[in-house]
């Protein structure tokens, strides 16, 4: 982290102070960091009480990150919440019942949403232990997938789609895929051509309530904590509209180059068939909802270069193994 980085690290740490006076806290409420990715995270702990929080402040990078989309999120985590067995964090609301709040510091190089929610105790699934992670995560999967088709949305919720052209001419602002590290000019012609069988292939896709509808977004490893049988699932500022088989795909993110890549689809596609069906000329396009995943991660990683140590360390070897992974797309589905 540079000087700068420290700086803004601070501010916002000093803004999400402010921030959790409006909330039921003590006088006695300490902050601390707790994580750092494309969002910064804060523990929020309060001696009057046993439980502790989070308080979550957007990039204000990404297209979606605003106060009305941010809180059509939570609304959904709280339906979640609410109709079904599934572990989400609980949104806690400020003291006017409001769900987002907004660090505006001078400092801050723009306004950021900020969100307070309940800390939930786990880890990330250990590399070496995913396969009943990746059964139970899919039979999750599925019963999220059934409340988004039976779940009526209020009036004011908005939330992005994550359609091929949004991802792939970078809509969202996660970086565009042809700014990855360490991309070539033999590479770029490799993946344009992949991008453009995604695209064609995903066309013809339907995309009724039966296939596509509210998902996570971003299901990976990091934003799952298991804590014995049971499995939590955070981090639902990705979630928007799109096919359902897509949060498999966004599962596997930076797993994709495994040799057990097979048996983890397996696994997942076993305990998703427990509580909802996969039509099948979806469960075809398994392979076509991954690679447009894959060139997403390569548009992100190349714009957190410079933010990032995660991105830094994966760094152009990320970049190589999408071209070995885009050829072996394009020799099954060309």
């Amino acid at each position: 982290m540079n000087s700068t980085q420290k700086d803004l690290s601070e501010v916002i740490a000093r803004g999400v102070e402010d921030i959790v006076k409006l909330y039921d806290f003590s006088d006695d409420t300490v902050v601390s960091p707790l994580s750092e990715s494309e969002n910064k995270v804060f523990l929020i702990s309060d001696p009057d009480r046993a439980d502790k929080y989070v308080a979550r402040v957007n990039s204000g990078r990404l297209a979606y990150h605003t106060p009305p989309s941010v809180a059509s999120e939570l609304t959904w985590m709280m339906a979640l919440r609410r109709d079904t067995d599934i572990v989400v964090p609980e949104v806690l609301s400020a003291k006017d019942g409001s769900l987002v709040q907004t660090i505006t510091v001078t400092d801050v190089d723009k306004p950021r949403c900020v969100a307070i929610y309940s800390f939930i105790p786990g880890i990330e699934p250990p590399a070496d232990e995913l396969m009943p992670g990746f059964e139970r995560l899919g039979e999750i999967t599925g019963h999220m997938n059934l409340h988004a088709k039976s779940w009526t949305p209020p009036h004011q919720f908005t939330r992005h789609s994550w359609t091929p052209d949004n991802i792939l001419n970078d809509r969202l602002n996660w970086g565009p895929w042809q700014e990855g590290v360490g991309i070539e000019r033999e590479g770029l012609k490799l993946l344009s051509q992949a991008a453009e069988v995604v695209r064609n292939r995903l066309a013809t896709l339907s995309t009724d309530r039966e296939y596509l509808g509210l998902i996570h977004g971003d299901l990976r490893a990091a934003n799952l904590l298991v804590d014995g049988d049971q499995t939590a699932i955070i981090d639902f500022d990705d979630c928007g509209f799109g096919w359902y088989l897509f949060d498999l795909a966004t599962a596997l993110s930076f797993l994709e180059e495994r040799a057990d890549v097979p048996d983890l689809i397996a696994s997942w596609l076993e305990g998703y068939r427990r509580v909802a069906q996969v039509p099948a000329d979806m469960e075809a396009e398994i392979p076509t909802l991954i690679t447009l995943r894959r060139i997403q991660l390569i548009g992100w990683l190349g714009y957190q270069q410079q933010h990032l140590e995660f991105a830094r360390e994966i760094g152009a070897d990320f970049t190589t193994d999408s071209y070995r992974l885009a050829e072996e797309y394009l020799s099954h589905f060309a």
